[in-house]
């Protein structure tokens, strides 16, 4: 039997009960240790409280992403206009509430951050371009934080387009006494921001460090990139959040494609550090290493979501699920595989002007968790009677077939594969849990207006879907997969999600990720059809299912209070999956 030392034991209880960052943890992989809740019971879990706020939209355009934190006792988290809260953990109870000031804010936000040092706790989010800083205790801005207690994060970028927006979906890091945030930026064919990565002091709000992920002269980088592209590209940012190894004091930063979509003939080369996973000093913001993902991406495929900080054999590592369905996996301290990649070659361009990468990086394992082809009689006939615009002469080769005048199909599309919901790990034995949603995306080049800076523009963001608003492949369509990354096999793939307008489990699409626990569970919403579900994290069984009042669009949270397990997940419906909005918290417990 394992034993601690007994200074060791309030420690490690202490961390059993909180769920710290939107995470769980900063090394983000959304396990918790709690066993109280397990394979035995889980079918005898009840609602233990619900929280309702009040400002869901009924017209179904608002949702909630939110996965909360929970700190001694007290849950916080923001809700569908994006007012943070504060609640009693134990029965759901509001304690605070603050609204960000003038109008409510309509947009998203993935989470909060908390920083305490002796006896002072502080609460960041973000809301829209605003970040702000809050006691804790009572919910109030701190006016010696920023202008108010409210930082822009359109500023501090060195280059700060007028008009750009520049703001943060994802939480960042707390590191010692540092904010350390990426940001969400414009992806069209205007001038957008770049996605510059940078630390605050939690105390002031004043900028400590900054990374260029678009390189300026003289930087790491800055020759994959044409000569003045830092004065006016933009993205290559980090909107899905970022993890940190606190011990060796190494944040690392999963970062988007530059902008725009689809298209980068002005901005001609491998493009560092676009949809890179990077590590950084924390205390810096000095690059220790890089892995690019794929080169100069015209594909919109953005790092989606923080890396797994896991042990691979025995030794520190690092995951990173991407849009495509891969799963690259890295040596924590370098940045090499190690599992096998392959650069293979892949065609061009016909755009004039657009220099495709001769090459991409396929990882040989793990396999892909997401279909990557489909024939065209995959294709439903409702599809086909649907999507009267479908041509024979739609480009349907696989992945890395660049955008075309007539329309290149995508699989996985724009969404997924992998998203911001992120993968759950087992980080001692490396075993991952990752949901994927299977829908095409049709990718095409169009001339732009007269008078346009550019001369071609993004003919939209479609999807392939029936009329029903399924997806217009062959299902599944959407999908739970546990992957043993020491060997690079899968464990186990199941559909996830029933889907009313069938009458076969065929999976739905999906947006929220997934929890472990070490009573063997995952649990995950994520599915239009609005459950809630807890799968054997053996053998992917189903071991119980509850209905919410509206789609568990996020990812959950668990944690312990006086001595009982909880399980809590947003209920914000709405959005993307087009159900009904919500405005719910709840948790759920053993009788």
């Amino acid at each position: 039997m394992r034993t601690f030392p007994l200074l060791l034991l309030p420690s490690l209880l202490l961390a059993q009960q909180n769920w710290r960052s939107w995470s769980g943890s900063n090394d983000g992989n959304r396990y918790s240790p709690l066993t109280q809740v397990n394979k035995a019971n889980v079918k005898q879990l009840k609602v233990a409280w619900e929280y309702k706020s009040g400002d869901a939209d009924p017209r179904g355009r608002t949702a909630i992403q939110c996965t909360p934190i929970i700190v001694d006792g007290v849950l916080y988290a923001t809700t569908p206009t994006l007012d943070a809260i504060a609640l009693d953990a134990a029965t759901g109870k509001e304690i605070w509430r603050f609204a960000p000031p003038a109008s409510r804010f309509r947009g998203v936000n993935r989470g909060v951050m908390l920083w305490e040092e002796k006896g002072e706790k502080r609460i960041f989010y973000a809301a829209g371009a605003q970040l702000f800083a809050l006691d804790a205790k009572t919910g109030k801005a701190i006016p010696s934080f920023a202008a108010d207690g409210r930082l822009d994060l359109s500023k501090d970028l060195d280059r700060d387009p007028p008009g750009a927006f520049n703001g943060a979906t994802s939480p960042g890091v707390i590191y010692k006494d540092l904010i350390i945030i990426g940001s969400s930026v414009g992806e069209g064919p205007r001038m957008a921001a770049p996605g510059h990565i940078r630390a605050y002091d939690v105390r002031t709000g004043k900028r400590r460090w900054i990374f260029h992920t678009i390189p300026h002269p003289g930087e790491f980088g800055y020759e994959t990139w044409p000569k003045d592209a830092w004065k006016t590209s933009g993205g290559t940012n980090n909107w899905g959040g970022m993890s940190l190894d606190e011990t060796k004091g190494i944040v690392y930063v999963s970062l988007g494609s530059p902008s725009f979509d689809y298209y980068g003939a002005d901005r001609v080369g491998d493009n560092l550090f676009g949809n890179s996973l990077v590590a950084l000093d924390a205390n810096t913001g000095k690059r220790i290493w890089h892995y690019q993902t794929v080169h100069h991406d015209i594909w919109d495929m953005d790092l989606p979501v923080n890396a797994n900080l896991i042990q691979w054999r025995g030794k520190p590592a690092v995951a990173q699920i991407t849009k495509q369905g891969y799963v690259f996996v890295l040596d924590r301290e370098t940045g090499k595989p190690l599992l096998p990649v392959e650069e293979r070659p892949f065609p061009a361009s016909t755009i004039p002007g657009e220099v495709t990468a001769k090459t991409q990086p396929i990882p040989l394992k793990p396999p892909p968790f997401s279909p990557q082809h489909f024939e065209p009689s995959d294709i439903t006939p409702e599809v086909k009677a649907h999507f009267t615009e479908m041509s024979k002469d739609w480009l349907n080769q696989g992945m890395y077939i660049p955008a075309s005048r007539l329309g290149t199909v995508m699989l996985p599309g724009t969404v997924g594969g992998g998203l911001w919901g992120g993968a759950a790990a087992d980080p001692a034995k490396g075993i991952l849990y990752v949901n994927s949603q299977n829908l095409p995306s049709i990718m095409q080049i169009i001339d732009a207006p007269a008078g346009s800076p550019y001369p071609y523009q993004i003919g939209g963001y479609r999807k392939l879907r029936d009329e029903k608003g399924n997806p217009g492949v062959k299902p599944p369509w959407g999908q739970l997969t546990a992957i043993d990354l020491n060997k690079g096999e899968f464990l186990w793939q199941k559909v996830l999600g029933k889907n009313d307008t069938t009458e076969k489990d065929v999976g739905t699409e999906n947006f929220g990720g997934p929890i472990l626990t070490a009573g063997g569970l995952v649990f995950i919403g994520a599915t239009r059809d609005e459950m809630f579900r807890a799968f054997d994290a053996a053998t992917g069984t189903i071991l119980w299912e509850a209905k919410l009042p509206a789609g568990g669009y996020a990812t959950p949270a668990t944690y312990s209070l006086n001595g009982k397990q909880y399980i809590v997940i947003a209920c914000g419906g709405g959005a993307r999956l087009t159900t009904k909005s919500g405005d719910s918290y709840v948790a759920f417990a053993l009788p």
